[in-house]
């Protein structure tokens, strides 16, 4: 189960799921959309709003022909599209901005993919976690750099109350796999509730980023190792001695 939460599903592309969703059970698009780079140019246009490939490249390291490039595959699979010069944008009237379509895209449970899918998958997954933690820990960083302020009374706080925002929950709960699938229904409701045309978004609200993870915890394992022999020589090195490769001035062997 996956989700990318937006202003309208994406419907174009894919399997129609029910509740307005959309399963990418094609193996190219999943393909088009498991390249790092253009996770990286999602994510980015997803957090700060439309961009040109000139603007993606400054801002991800990357030279403007490849990323001209993976835009257009990525419209190619309906997960960018093109949009009107904002008001706000210099520069000049040629260039071409895109957009993150949003949209509830899902993917096949993986009982129902195939080998190569699992390993697209796999690997979509794994580059999606990594860049997600990647900028968590540097907004981190970002937010104990930020300067504080002394009050009246003399006491010291934050400058900047969004140093706060970095809510987090890890749990466990006992459920059947049918009762799994209805809690991530009602948390994509959730999300959705708070879904609003920008002309509705109040003053000071922000972007902010939603993950949600869940998978089953592993079986105890069965104790079927024997019994240790008891232990019938002394022990001769001292317990908290170092290995001979550890010790200053030798060689390991």
């Amino acid at each position: 189960m996956a989700q990318e939460p937006g202003a309208e599903p994406l419907v174009r592309r894919g399997e129609e799921t029910s509740r307005g969703s959309t399963e990418l059970s094609d193996l190219a698009t999943l393909k088009a959309l498991a390249q790092p780079r253009r996770q990286r140019m999602l994510q980015h246009l997803t957090v700060h709003g439309p961009a040109t490939s000139a603007t993606l490249a400054r801002a991800l390291g990357l030279n403007t022909g490849a990323t001209s490039y993976h835009l257009r595959e990525l419209a190619r699979y309906g997960f960018v599209e093109e949009v009107d010069r904002p008001a706000e944008a210099g520069g000049h009237g040629r260039e071409r901005w895109w957009r993150a379509v949003p949209g509830d895209r899902r993917f096949p449970p993986r009982s129902r993919q195939s080998a190569e899918m699992r390993l697209v998958m796999d690997e979509l997954n794994h580059h999606a976690y990594a860049a997600d933690l990647e900028l968590f820990e540097q907004m981190q960083v970002q937010a104990r750099r930020q300067p504080r302020t002394r009050g009246v009374d003399g006491e010291v706080g934050e400058a900047d109350p969004w140093v706060d925002a970095f809510p987090y929950s890890r749990g466990s709960i006992r459920l059947t796999l049918p009762e799994l699938r209805a809690f991530f229904e009602e948390y994509i409701a959730l999300l959705n509730r708070y879904k609003r045309p920008e002309a509705d978004t109040p003053p000071g609200a922000r972007t902010v980023l939603t993950r949600f993870l869940a998978f089953p915890a592993p079986d105890a394992a069965p104790d079927t190792e024997p019994d240790a022999a008891p232990d019938t020589e002394p022990d001769t090195e001292p317990e908290n001695r170092p290995a001979p490769h550890d010790r200053p001035g030798s060689e390991p062997s």
